[in-house]
């Protein structure tokens, strides 16, 4: 029996999986996205929720030009600026499941920063993900 390239493994708390082990295949490093549309252009100035959706819908489409889907995703790095209340981080995962695979979540970090690079940036969003081959 074939193991599967990729395994996730949960423990308590609930809601991402703690342990992503990748068995074989392509890794693909994804460089933080942030809330610009394709010109550079901010999408959603001082709306988290719309810079969270955008920032989704990038890594999306990042993927994709890499030849991966969203379900490959074995790692997340979010950074979150704390000038972001923390009542709206649950409204960040709803946006994220709306993306990444919720039955079997990538292994996830969240982190609170000062700031970002740009100071509009509510949040950064860094991803690997894993290519079956």
């Amino acid at each position: 029996m074939t193991k599967p390239s990729k395994e996730f493994i949960n423990r308590a708390p609930v809601g991402y999986s703690h342990i992503a082990k990748v068995n074989r295949g392509t890794l693909i490093y994804l460089a933080g996205q942030v809330s610009t549309d394709p010109s550079g252009k901010l999408v959603g100035e001082g709306n988290f929720e719309a810079q969270v959706d955008r920032v989704f819908a990038n890594v999306k489409a990042a993927l994709e030009t890499a030849g991966a889907t969203m379900a490959d995703i074995v790692k997340l790095n979010t950074y979150v600026v704390a000038s972001v209340p923390p009542d709206d981080i649950p409204k960040m995962r709803a946006i994220r499941d709306r993306y990444v695979n919720v039955e079997k979540p990538p292994a996830s970090t969240l982190v609170v920063v000062s700031r970002l690079a740009r100071p509009e940036w509510l949040i950064e969003i860094e991803a690997v993900a894993a290519v079956d081959e």
